[in-house]
């Protein structure tokens, strides 16, 4: 495996994680749930995932948060979390998102959920199981994002059947920007899991690769939930944080926002390796490589898929260097 001097991204030796397992003869669905500072928005938004009624499996990654993030996800006390883990590092996004991936159990929906997002609607897993059922063709279910953004939607189809109702998305165009399902609110559907495997490393580009992945190489549709609100406030003080009486930063000099902030370099990693998005879609036009993306964390994955190692070392080195 091609590796960067002196930098072990075995997911042996780069992460701490407690875990829980508990059998089950109905498996319920794998919520995946990555935070990076922002300790605020992190507990409001866990909170308000725990309060639910709902049955699911939890599993929590910190990225090398430099505030009190992880002191309170060590804290939380729910049957339904079964792993705690944080990394030594941020690698970026896709590299916490595809660890929980291998974690997911075979036949078990996958959703991930920002740390931003705040889900307004009750019941909303039994929401997007709806869809999935009266539409065995859809693949990936999202949301739109919301308030602060403004509410986009690309061109769509809208499918009725019975009760249940969804919105296809029309092109998934490769390069057109927001022609995609994004990803603060997402579930993928098993199957789909298993024909395409990770969220793609080599080219790091998450939702904007993912939509038009599943569409044009796969039998699968990808398309909006309608029926469930979000809310995605950037920002809570410190006055109305629920976090502030275990928070030990100094205020004057950072808040956790600020820290995330500082740490965030998606805008900058675009720019520097977006090429390779594009690059991505090419081979796949060319018929050089499936709708299958490898992970690191699965080794036989890249012994029976095109990988580019190079590449994917790279992005994880991008983060190493200027985002921790």
């Amino acid at each position: 495996m091609n590796q960067s001097p002196g930098i072990c991204f075995s997911p042996d030796h780069n992460y701490i994680e407690s875990s829980q397992v508990i059998e089950s003869s109905k498996t319920p669905p794998f919520i995946n749930f990555v935070t990076l500072n922002r300790m605020g928005l992190t507990i409001k938004t866990l909170n308000n995932i725990l309060d639910s009624e709902e049955d699911f499996e939890l599993h929590l990654i910190d990225c090398n948060s430099k505030d009190n993030t992880w002191e309170y996800i060590q804290s939380l006390n729910d049957s339904r979390i079964k792993s705690k883990t944080r990394l030594s590092q941020n690698l970026g996004p896709i590299y916490p998102i595809n660890l929980n991936l291998t974690r997911r159990k075979p036949g078990q929906y996958f959703f991930t959920i920002d740390s931003d997002t705040y889900i307004k609607t009750k019941n909303w897993i039994e929401r997007f199981m709806e869809v999935f059922e009266a539409f065995p063709e859809v693949g990936v279910l999202g949301v739109m994002r919301d308030e602060p953004y403004p509410r986009y939607l690309p061109p769509i189809i809208p499918r009725v059947k019975g009760h249940a109702a969804y919105l296809e998305l029309k092109n998934a165009a490769v390069g057109v920007d927001l022609d995609f399902v994004p990803g603060q609110l997402q579930c993928l559907r098993p199957e789909l899991i298993d024909e395409i495997g990770y969220w793609s490393e080599e080219n790091g580009y998450g939702d904007a690769e993912l939509s038009p992945r599943v569409t044009h190489y796969t039998s699968y549709k990808v398309g909006f939930l309608t029926t469930v609100e979000i809310d995605m406030a950037q920002y809570i003080g410190c006055d109305e944080c629920q976090g502030r009486d275990i928070c030990k930063l100094s205020r004057s000099v950072n808040s956790c926002f600020s820290l995330s902030k500082k740490a965030n370099y998606n805008k900058s990693f675009v720019r520097k390796f977006g090429w390779r998005y594009l690059e991505t879609f090419k081979e796949l036009a060319e018929g050089k490589r499936t709708a299958y993306c490898a992970s690191i964390h699965d080794p036989e994955s890249i012994k029976n898929h095109v990988y580019n190692q190079a590449w994917a070392a790279e992005n994880f080195d991008y983060y190493i260097k200027y985002s921790n």
